[in-house]
């Protein structure tokens, strides 16, 4: 994580080098963006970028941080749903907010598979709470596993989608039919 003088630069500064920064790991892979080539387009000297960070794996845990931050932005709270329909509308309407996030911002979609060590449940929790008690998410599963399970369907999703949007594929939405699967009572035979 960046070193406590990197939060002390004015906002615009610290907004410049993650996108710099983002751009070079987006680009060229984590292993292989020079540490050295992105804190000279940032105009900076080494000992000023070691004043910030420990080093390119100090940096590029910034940058996933900030585009896990961009993405919880772009879904935005979780608002109670009163109905099942409500809720299922309003899921659809998040899904669509992050395609059209990733399209819009291909770098952050470059880096999607980097997030994978974030916590995805400030986001997600209020959602499987809310399903639960619309009845619209099974109850019979502890709700952690349910919160664990569902996200991991959800990142397999979203990996698949952006692997397809990156090579300007369209992408059939699956996602839906696996959740509403993993949420459902099963049926009794």
């Amino acid at each position: 994580m960046p070193l406590p003088r990197f939060y002390r630069l004015p906002d615009d500064r610290r907004e410049t080098i993650l996108r710099v920064a983002r751009a070079h790991f987006a680009r060229d892979g984590a292993d292989r963006a020079s540490y050295n080539k992105i804190i000279a387009e940032l105009g900076i000297s080494k000992t000023s970028a070691y004043q910030y960070f420990d080093g390119k794996e100090d940096l590029f845990a910034a940058v996933i941080e900030d585009v896990h931050t961009r993405i919880l932005h772009t879904l935005g709270d979780w608002p109670p749903a009163h109905t099942p329909e409500q809720f299922r509308r309003q899921l659809r309407d998040a899904s669509d907010r992050l395609v059209t996030h990733g399209l819009t911002h291909p770098e952050d979609l470059a880096l999607l598979d980097a997030t994978t060590a974030q916590d995805p449940a400030p986001w997600l929790a209020p959602v499987i709470d809310n399903g639960r008690a619309l009845g619209v998410i099974r109850t019979d599963v502890d709700r952690d596993l349910m919160l664990t399970a569902t996200a991991a369907v959800l990142r397999a999703a979203d990996l698949w989608t952006a692997a397809r949007l990156r090579d300007g594929a369209t992408a059939p939405d699956l996602t839906w039919s696996l959740i509403e699967g993993l949420w459902s009572t099963p049926h009794e035979s």
